[in-house]
């Protein structure tokens, strides 16, 4: 029997991440974040208020540069707490933080591709290009 190889990987973060939320781990977002922060900038400022799993400054994928947020995860609720409270508004590396718990990405229904020719084309209709004359003369 063939396993889907797209779905099992998927299949295992959904059970891995159900584990997470079932053991106390909570995903932190930052935002306003300055783009010369480092992923250990971050991690010292949230581990003032207790132990950091691990912290993800998202990047833009056609320049390598910092989007300016990043995810921290913390394995204790009433730690994760703590830091959002104390951090949200504070100022790292010159830029006031914006900080709450995260929130799961919405599912984003996958549509096929394909579409028309929409819009206006100038010219003759596409059938009849080439063709105007006629061709019993």
């Amino acid at each position: 029997m063939r396993q889907n190889l797209i779905a099992a990987p998927l299949y295992r973060i959904c059970i891995f991440q159900k584990w997470r939320l079932k053991n106390g781990y909570m995903d932190i977002y930052v935002g306003n974040l300055s783009f010369d922060a480092a992923d250990s900038d971050v991690s010292e400022a949230f581990q003032q208020y207790g132990a950091v799993d691990s912290v993800k400054i998202v990047l833009d994928r056609d320049t390598g540069r910092s989007r300016g947020f990043a995810f921290v995860t913390m394995p204790n609720n009433d730690e994760a707490t703590a830091a959002i409270e104390s951090l949200n508004g504070t100022d790292l590396l010159g830029r006031e933080l914006k900080v709450r718990e995260a929130t799961p990405r919405p599912e984003r229904p996958r549509h096929g591709g394909g579409g028309g020719r929409g819009g206006f084309q100038k010219g003759p209709p596409r059938h009849d290009r080439g063709r105007n004359f006629r061709r019993d003369r």
